[in-house]
């Protein structure tokens, strides 16, 4: 494989540094390479991959057969090298944002913003983010976790370190069942099971009529027999008299875990089923994007737990400001996924690791159900958990080669080989 992108030796050279706080100021001062104009934010790209996956994937509102993420390389003037991701699931299905928007929110509005800015201000480079582009929290995501790791990169230190520091060395990590066929969703649970990779499974319902989808998940729950964890996402499929009606025989199904049931801006039906659900928590994910979202669920004590996800959050800092709301709220999170790359796992494992200890695992599997990685080694899996990265910066290495091989810009200049066989995954 082609040397990875992430080249650039760090200045201070030598193993990771393994304090949590330092100013860049007096890395300056300890280090002249480090002087603080070598921080300026130099050159910004950014480019949309096309990448296959292993399977149909089935939500609520489609099917998708691949992923495009968009992502981001960031250079510092001292030339030092940060990636960043913001991958969506359908295009605009999900959110209003697409891969196509994503690509030119960044490169005509906010690269621009930041070409020669400081870039060791994490705040402030989100301010001039805000003030070029309003909404596009996906875009705005990928830049800032560029700059985090070319930041991290220079200071030779694990990106968790800029962020609070790591209090998890792994998380259990879910493995969605969304193939839309009770056998082989239970062919892949089985022989996760038996790998230790996963015994958290989630399962995407909310397609079908509401009897069969209770039906698909307790033929999967039967079939399992107890031996893993279940949890379902209805991605705001059901009304409010819906969820009121299916949502119990889910649970005793042997569900404890209901992410978004109903629209994301029907509050009410979520503060209602919180209050009256036995036997299972309601998680809201749709409905929680930012620090106000949050607050206004915990004042209306309308979720248990919040689904975290670095995009929809506008970005790492961010992401810690909503776990903050809901740490004072009582509110459990849960590490999501918009099925990135390794890139965008590993960045969303590094803000992950700094969170509370009320936490429900994570779901960081999106390498897997893609046919292949843009990185030079995935984190790996050991005990149903996923080992969380240090570093420098994310703990990944790009590879070039990937990147070209999958970019979009690219496609017809030189073929692409993909192996569409039916493979076994081996444990990291």
């Amino acid at each position: 494989m082609q040397k990875s992108a992430q080249a650039f030796a760090p200045p201070l050279g030598g193993p990771l540094r393994t304090y949590t706080r330092m100013t860049l100021l007096s890395s300056a001062t300890e280090n002249p390479a480090h002087d603080l104009a070598g921080f300026a934010i130099e050159r910004i790209e950014a480019r949309i991959l096309d990448i296959p996956t292993i399977r149909p994937h089935k939500l609520s509102f489609g099917s998708i057969s691949r992923q495009s993420p968009v992502i981001v390389q960031l250079w510092l003037k001292n030339g030092a090298c940060g990636f960043g991701e913001a991958a969506t699931i359908g295009g605009p299905s999900w959110n209003e944002e697409s891969p196509e928007s994503i690509l030119h929110a960044i490169t005509q509005y906010l690269a621009p913003a930041l070409l020669g800015e400081f870039g060791g201000g994490f705040e402030s480079a989100l301010a001039r983010m805000d003030r070029a582009c309003k909404g596009n929290a996906f875009a705005k995501s990928a830049v800032e976790m560029a700059l985090v790791d070319a930041l991290a990169r220079t200071l030779n230190m694990p990106a968790w370190q800029l962020l609070g520091g790591k209090v998890h060395q792994s998380l259990p990590l879910a493995w969605t069942l969304a193939s839309g066929d009770v056998a082989r969703d239970l062919q892949e649970a089985h022989l996760r099971l038996e790998q230790k990779r996963h015994h958290i499974f989630k399962m995407k319902i909310g397609a079908r009529a509401p009897e069969d989808d209770v039906a698909h998940v307790a033929q999967i729950a039967r079939g399992l027999q107890g031996k893993a964890t279940l949890t379902v996402d209805v991605n705001q499929a059901w009304d409010g008299n819906t969820a009121r009606r299916y949502l119990p025989p889910l649970v005793e199904a042997g569900v404890t875990l209901i992410e978004q049931p109903v629209a994301r801006w029907n509050v009410e039906a979520l503060r209602s089923l919180t209050a009256t659900l036995d036997g299972a928590l309601i998680m809201a994910d749709e409905t929680v994007c930012t620090p106000q979202d949050a607050f206004m669920l915990a004042s209306l004590k309308a979720s248990h737990v919040f689904s975290l996800k670095v995009a929809k959050h506008g970005g790492l800092v961010r992401t810690r400001k909503i776990a903050a709301v809901a740490e004072a709220a009582d509110i459990g999170w849960y590490g999501g996924t918009m099925l990135e790359t390794s890139l965008g796992s590993a960045a969303s494992a590094h803000v992950f690791s700094t969170l509370g200890a009320q936490h429900h695992g994570c779901e960081l599997f999106g390498p897997q159900l893609l046919v292949d990685d843009i990185v030079e080694q995935q984190m790996p899996i050991t005990n149903f958990a996923l080992q969380l990265p240090d570093g420098p910066g994310f703990g990944v290495e790009v590879s070039l080669a990937q990147l070209n091989r999958f970019d979009r810009a690219r496609q017809g200049q030189a073929p692409v080989h993909v192996d569409m066989a039916p493979t076994t995954p081996t444990v990291a």
